[in-house]
Order: C-alpha cells, then structure tokens, then sequence
C-alpha cells in the first residue's frame, strides 16, 4: 500500500504543517491537520487554497483533491473487505 501524500494538485507544492489558512471567522491553521474544518467554528472548506506565499501557486482546488494515494488504500480495503465475506461463506 502506498503511502497518502498532501501536495497541491495543480504545482504539487506540499504544506508544511504551518497555519497558513485562515477561516471567514478569523481563525488560522494548518487545513490538513482538519481535513478542511476549521477547529474554531466548524466550517468545512470543500475548496482549498494553495499558499503563494510559501512557495505554491494561489489556486483553488478541491481538499479532496490534494490527497494522493487515497485510490490504492481504497482498492485494497475493498479487496480486504471481499476476502473476509468470502471467508465468511459456508461451503
């Protein structure tokens, strides 16, 4: 299983663990450690910014969308899944 990585889907700039988001309420953080929701108001940000001033590019993307490795972790899940009701059959 590959390891999930957090990179901007558009310039693959990786954050830093930083707070570099800052929520309509006024509250700052690091987006991931949330996965999108700021801990203060409990807002969820479908869309995510990349941070120009840390080295990304400014554009928008979907949260979802800056996890890599999600696919193959859901793909063998699934096939876990399979095996144990497969295992569960009464022959």
């Amino acid at each position: 299983m590959s390891d999930i990585h957090i990179r901007c889907p558009k310039c693959k700039w990786e954050p830093d663990g930083k707070p570099h988001w800052s929520c309509s309420c006024g509250h700052q953080w690091d987006t991931f450690s949330t996965a999108g929701r700021c801990p203060q108001c409990g807002k969820i940000w479908k869309d995510t910014q990349c941070i120009v001033t840390a080295g990304g590019c400014n554009a928008w993307s979907p949260h979802l969308d800056w996890y890599e490795g999600l696919d193959e972790i859901i793909a063998k899940l699934k096939q876990e899944i399979e095996e144990g009701w497969l295992a569960e059959v009464p022959r």
